[in-house]
This record gives structure tokens, sequence and C-alpha cells, in this order.
């Protein structure tokens, strides 16, 4: 089973317990969630560098790439 710690004022150096199904199916999520916000940061990046690269160039740009440079 999957462990968790606790902290609290009584306890301040921390109580190992087991994590209940919904805290895994809580936790589980919160990864799946993490995973997707890297990956829209990593395309929004990827996707300012090809507009950069472009600019540089004087080719034109997407509509997308442009859409990256507005503020």
């Amino acid at each position: 089973m999957t462990k968790k710690i606790t902290f609290t004022p009584e306890n301040p150096e921390g109580v190992i317990e087991n994590m209940t199904p919904e805290e895994i199916t809580q936790a589980e999520a919160d990864v799946i969630t993490g995973n997707n916000i890297k990956a829209e940061e990593q395309a929004l990046a990827e996707l300012k560098a090809s507009a950069k690269t472009k600019l540089v160039a004087g080719e034109p740009l997407t509509e997308a790439e442009a859409d990256t440079l507005v503020v």
C-alpha cells in the first residue's frame, strides 16, 4: 500500500500512514495533471522558439506563432 507522512503540531517529526484509495486516486490524477501542464509548457516554448527563428530569418509566421508574441 502507498504511504504518506503526516506532520502535525502533536507529531512534528511526522507519522507514516497508509493512503486511502481516494488519496491514491487523487495523487495519480495530480501526477497526470502535472505531466499535462509540463507538456503544454514545452509545446509553448517550442512554438516561441520557432517564431523567433522565423522572425530572425525573415520568414512568415503561422497564426499560432504570432499569437505567442502578442502580449
